[in-house]
């Protein structure tokens, strides 16, 4: 009894933990933006975490989990489904990488067009200002195709053409607008500087727009992962009074179908409330 409490207690802390470590980084995103100097305090113990989590990745979690549940049930069946969650983890895992991969492009776009505007504005020719920012740094978010655009710069090439081929990576759509203010100022001999300062200002004010909305939505995805969690506090309660949950769950006829039951409907409603929150993000 004391080990099924002790396990149902480090669950329902580590659930908690994240949700709110999540919530607060939203938070400060939010404030400050995503490179902002000022963060929220790290104690001792969130390092310890933070070190292991950084040796394991998120989704053998699911493993060790299902392994931390198997020996207080002595059952198979927590370990069965910690070992079928770890694709599923992986698979949120990849997407929140991508994700992250598609915003540090996003940035990447914005900064290529606030630099092309002020060394336009400082007297250097265009094709010789984009290929000096994409041969530095972060390349502008253009990816593979850089050596594409470069060499249009270079030589006078397709440069709006290559840079619409470079917009098909996924967060370096700017790049089509680049493209536009690019042949708008070779045919029609239009400032292409103050097209670049307007096209860097919207593509920042989109950014920051949904920065504020994933901080406004940081809440309801936290309150749907709590309540995802709530059925861990009702076997800790359980197991505090004596029932022996995990027992009764995990070897008996009813209990087995209780759980199979349970878990299908938990993971649904969990499921559909994650939908609506990334339905309002999109």
């Amino acid at each position: 009894m004391s080990a099924t409490v002790w396990t149902a207690a480090l669950c329902a802390g580590t659930a908690a933990w994240l949700a709110a470590r999540r919530t607060e980084e939203h938070r400060w995103t939010a404030l400050f933006g995503a490179g902002a100097a000022l963060k929220p305090q790290v104690w001792p113990w969130q390092q310890v975490l933070a070190g292991a989590r950084g040796r394991m990745r998120h989704e053998w979690w699911c493993l060790a989990a299902g392994s931390a549940v198997a020996l207080p049930a002595a059952s198979v069946v927590p370990l069965v489904v910690g070992a079928a969650g770890v694709p599923v983890a992986a698979r949120v895992r990849r997407a929140r990488e991508a994700r992250k991969e598609r915003e540090r492009r996003g940035d990447a776009v914005i900064a290529l067009c606030g630099e092309l505007a002020g060394e336009v504005r400082a007297g250097r020719q265009p094709g010789e200002a984009l290929r000096l920012a994409l041969e530095e740094g972060d390349a502008g978010g253009v990816g593979e195709a850089r050596s594409a655009v470069v060499a249009a710069a270079r030589f006078g090439g397709d440069v709006p053409g290559a840079l619409r081929e470079a917009a098909r990576v996924p967060g370096a759509e700017g790049l089509l607008g680049l493209a536009a203010c690019w042949r708008v100022a070779v045919d029609r001999g239009a400032g292409l500087a103050a097209g670049l300062e307007r096209l860097e200002g919207a593509l920042r004010a989109e950014r920051d727009q949904r920065a504020d909305l994933r901080a406004q939505l940081a809440g309801a995805r936290s309150t749907a992962v709590m309540l995802a969690g709530l059925p861990i506090l009702g076997l800790l309660m359980g197991g505090a009074l004596g029932a022996e949950p995990l027992r009764v769950l995990f070897h008996t006829g009813p209990g087995l179908v209780c759980l199979a039951v349970g878990g299908a409907l938990e993971a649904a409603g969990a499921w559909w409330a994650l939908r609506i929150v990334r339905g309002a993000e999109e």
